[in-house]
C-alpha cells in the first residue's frame, strides 16, 4: 500500500511541475537546540505555467501562519504532509510567502555533546529535506535556496552558497546564505557547531573552506591531506569548473552515512576525522572524492528518478577512483576494481536486481555503476569519454536526467555498442569476468593475483615457492594480502615460514592481514607476532593485543602495562579494549572500580554511537553488566542512527533470554524516560 502511495505522490508531482515552476525561496529561520525546533518565515517565487486549482508543497508535521499568495490571504489546507494552497491561479509570476514552526521527527538531528554543547545537522537524501523545511520530495524540482539563519554567537553557522552577510542580533548571529543556481530540495544542508575554519583556493580560485572541531585542529593535515588536489584534479578530468561558488567540508556527529554531498558544502563522519596513524587504516580520500564528484554528477545534473540512480553513485564512484588513482597510482586503482569485481560476482548469485532498476542495491548502483563507467571508457578511449561527459554535464547542467540521455552523448562521439553495452552492464544482473578480467589484466599485479587466485586449491607444497618468490617481490601489497589470506586453512608448521616473510615486508596492510589470520598463536611465534604491538596503525595493535593477551596469560601485564596509555581512534578502540582486557585479567588492577567507571561512561550519551557500541560491546561480552549498562543499552534502541539501535535491540533480545537480566530490565524500566519505556516494553512483550 506504501508503495502504490509513494508512486501516486510522484505521479501528482510530475503533474505539478508541469503547471508550476517554482524558481526561488528565500527563508528566514531560528533554530531552538533546547526544544528541538525550527520556525521562520518562507517567500516562494513560482510561475504558473498553465492555469491550476491548487498547488502544494512538501511539509511534514508542520504549523503554518499567515500563508499569503501575492501579499492577500489565501485559503489553504495543511494535510500534515503537504502545504497545498488553493486558489484560481493563472499564468504568470507570483510569490507565497508564510510563517511555519516544526519539530524535525528526521532529517535534522540534534546531537548534544560535552559541556552541554550541540551540533545540529541536516541529512535530506533518503530522509526529505521536507521534514525541516517546506520544500519538495521531487527531484525534479530545482529552486534557487536562499537561507538566514540566527543562531547563538559561539557557533559556526553554515548553509548552500556564498556567505552574503553576518550581523549581531543580541547574543546570536544571523548568517544569511544564497544560492545563484538551482538545486534539489534533498541538497538543502544546516550544520551548526563549535568550528575551527581553514580557509584555502583552488587552482580556479574557487574558495574551499575546511571545518574541523576545536579539539581536533591538530588533525587538519591527515584528515583533509588530499582535499585541495582532489579538488584540482576533478576540475580537470571532468572538464567542466566547478560548478558552483564555494566549497565546504564539515565533520559532524554520529552521522548516518560516510558522508553526503549537499550543494556546496559536503558533510561527512566524524570517523574520518584522523591523526598520522589513523591515516593508514581509515581515512577520507575516498569519500572526499566521492562526495566532491556529486557536486557535477547528482547536484549539477540529477537523476530523473531512482531507476537512473547509478548516474549519480556509478559516476560518483568511477571519478572518486580516478582521483585516488591519481594519488596512489595505477596498482591501488586496479586492485580496487579487482576486489569490487569480486564483491558484485559473489553478490550476483542472490541478487537479482540490475543496475538499472530503483531497487538496485547500493553495491549495485555504486561499484557496478562504476565498473560499467570503466568498461565503457576503455571500450571508446579516454578522448571521446571526456568530450561526452563534458558534452552532457553542459547541455543537462541545473536539470533532471536520464540513462538515454547519456548514451546520446556518447553516440555523438563513438559507434560503441550501447544496446550490447546497456544489456550487459545494466540490464543483466550477471557480472561479465571475462571483459573484466580482460580489462584487469592491463595491470602487472592483477596479473600475478590472478595467478595466485587460482592456486586457491592447491596443496601448499606445489605452490610454495611461488607464494615466496611472490610475498619476497615488490608486487603491489594486495596480493601480498591474498596471500596471507590464503594461508589462513593451512597448519601453521607448513606456513610458517611464508608468515615470517609477510611479516618482513614491513607493510602495515600485509602485517595487518597476518595479525588477523592467526586466532591461535603457537609458542615459537609469539615473540614475532609481538611486534605487531608496535606498528604504526591503531587496527592492527587491537587485533595484536587481544589475540596475544588471550593466547598468552602469563605475558598479560606486560601487554596491559604496555597499552595502558593507548586510545586509538576517535572511537577510543585501544581504550575500551584495554579497560576490558585489565578488568578480566585477575590480580592487574587495584583500582577496578575505577576502570569500570570509565568504560561504563564510554557507552553513556556523553560519546558518539561508535564509541557506545564499542564499549557496550566489551561490557557485554566480558560480562560486566549492571543498571547502568542496561541503562545505556536500552538508551541505544533510541538513537537516530538505525545500526546503532538496532545493535541495542539485537542485544536486549539476547539478554532477555536469561531470566535474571529480564528482572533487571523489569527493575530498571520505571527509571528509564519515556522513550526509552516505549522501546524497552516492546521488547520485554515479544
Amino acid at each position: 500500500m506504501k508503495y502504490i502511495f509513494l508512486l501516486f505522490t510522484t505521479f501528482l508531482f510530475a503533474q505539478q511541475t508541469q503547471f508550476v515552476d517554482f524558481k526561488s525561496v528565500s527563508g528566514q529561520l531560528s533554530v531552538n537546540a533546547k526544544e528541538k525546533s525550527v520556525s521562520g518565515s518562507v517567500d516562494y517565487q513560482f510561475e504558473v505555467l498553465k492555469p491550476i486549482d491548487t498547488i502544494k508543497i512538501d511539509a511534514k508535521s508542520m504549523d503554518f501562519s499567515k500563508v499569503q499568495i501575492n501579499n492577500k490571504e489565501v485559503v489553504f489546507v495543511n494535510s500534515g504532509k503537504q502545504l497545498q494552497i488553493i486558489s484560481n491561479f493563472q499564468k504568470g509570476e507570483h510569490h507565497l510567502t508564510f510563517g511555519y514552526t516544526v519539530q524535525p521527527k528526521q532529517a535534522l538531528y540534534f546531537v548534544d555533546i560535552e559541556n552541554q554543547d550541540v551540533q545540529i545537522w541536516t541529512q535530506g537524501q533518503g530522509r526529505y529535506t521536507s521534514n525541516w523545511f517546506p520544500s519538495f520530495d521531487d527531484v525534479n524540482e530545482k529552486v534557487i535556496f536562499n537561507l538566514g539563519i540566527t543562531y547563538e554567537k559561539e557557533y559556526q553557522v553554515v548553509s548552500n552558497g556564498i556567505l552574503k552577510e553576518k550581523n549581531a542580533s543580541g547574543n546570536s548571529f544571523h548568517w544569511q546564505y544564497e544560492m545563484e543556481k538551482p538545486m534539489s530540495s534533498y541538497l538543502l544542508m544546516l550544520a551548526i557547531g563549535k568550528y575551527d575554519k581553514t580557509a584555502l583556493k583552488a587552482k580556479s580560485k574557487i574558495p574551499l573552506e575546511y571545518y574541523l572541531e576545536n579539539k581536533d585542529a591538530n588533525r587538519f593535515e591527515p584528515t583533509y591531506r588530499y582535499s585541495k588536489r582532489i579538488f584540482d584534479f576533478l576540475e580537470k578530468e571532468i572538464g567542466v569548473k566547478y560548478p558552483w561558488k564555494i566549497y565546504r567540508q564539515i565533520p559532524v556527529r554520529d552521522f548516518l552515512y560516510a558522508g553526503m554531498e549537499n550543494t556546496t558544502a559536503t558533510l561527512f563522519a566524524t570517523r574520518y576525522v584522523v591523526d598520522s596513524i589513523g591515516f593508514e587504516d581509515r581515512n577520507y580520500t575516498n569519500v572526499d572524492a566521492h562526495e566532491l564528484a556529486h557536486h557535477w554528477f547528482g547536484d549539477l545534473i540529477t537523476a530523473e528518478s531512482s531507476t537512473h540512480h547509478w548516474l549519480q553513485e556509478g559516476f560518483a564512484t568511477y571519478f572518486a577512483a580516478l582521483a585516488e588513482r591519481d594519488i596512489y597510482g595505477d596498482d591501488y586503482f586496479y586492485a580496487k576494481l579487482y576486489d569490487t569485481a569480486q564483491q558484485i560476482k559473489f553478490a550476483s548469485r542472490t541478487d537479482a536486481v540490475p543496475v538499472l532498476n530503483a531497487k538496485a542495491s547500493s553495491l549495485t548502483f555504486y561499484e557496478k555503476g562504476a565498473w560499467a563507467l570503466f568498461v565503457l571508457h576503455e571500450s571508446i578511449g579516454d578522448k571521446a569519454f571526456k568530450k561526452a561527459i563534458k558534452n552532457y554535464l553542459k547541455k543537462y547542467a541545473y536539470k533532471t536526467v536520464n540513462t538515454q540521455n547519456f548514451f546520446d552523448e556518447i553516440k555523438k562521439v563513438s559507434d560503441f555498442d550501447l544496446d550490447k553495452f546497456q544489456k550487459t552492464w545494466l540490464e543483466s544482473t550477471v557480472f561479465d569476468t571475462p571483459t573484466a578480467n580482460t580489462l584487469l589484466s592491463k595491470n602487472k599485479a592483477i596479473q600475478v593475483r590472478l595467478e595466485v587466485d587460482k592456486l586457491k586449491k592447491t596443496a601448499l607444497a606445489e605452490k610454495e615457492d611461488f607464494l615466496k618468490k611472490t610475498l619476497e617481490s615488490d608486487v603491489y601489497f594486495s596480493v601480498k594480502e591474498a596471500i596471507v589470506n590464503q594461508l589462513e586453512v593451512e597448519k601453521y608448521e607448513v606456513k610458517k615460514e611464508l608468515l615470517l616473510i609477510a611479516l618482513q615486508t614491513n607493510d602495515i596492510q600485509v602485517r595487518q592481514a597476518v595479525a588477523g589470520s592467526l586466532a591461535k598463536i603457537p609458542e615459537d611465534f609469539r615473540t614475532t607476532y609481538e611486534t605487531l604491538l608496535d606498528d604504526k596503525s591503531y587496527q592492527t595493535q587491537e587485533i595484536a593485543l587481544y589475540y596475544l593477551w588471550k593466547n598468552f596469560p602469563d605475558h598479560r601485564t606486560d601487554y596491559l602495562n604496555k597499552s595502558k596509555n593507548w586510545i586509538g581512534f576517535s572511537d577510543y578502540n585501544l581504550r575500551t579494549l584495554w579497560l576490558s582486557l585489565a578488568l578480566s585479567t585477575p590480580n592487574y588492577s587495584d583500582n577496578s572500580e575505577t576502570l569500570v567507571s570509565e568504560l561504563i561512561a564510554f557507552s553513556s550519551t556523553k560519546y558518539e554511537a561508535t564509541t557506545r557500541q564499542n564499549a557496550l560491546e566489551k561490557l557485554i561480552s566480558f560480562k560486566i553488566i549492571n543498571d547502568q549498562v542496561l541503562s545505556n543499552l536500552v538508551n541505544a534502541t533510541t538513537h537516530h542512527m538505525w545500526q546503532f539501535s538496532k545493535y541495542g535491540r539485537d542485544t536486549i533480545r539476547i539478554l532477555l533470554k536469561n531470566s535474571e537480566l529480564r528482572a533487571s530490565f523489569e527493575r530498571i524500566l520505571p527509571n528509564l524516560n519515556p522513550d526509552e519505556q516505549f522501546q524497552l516494553n516492546r521488547l520485554l512483550k515479544e
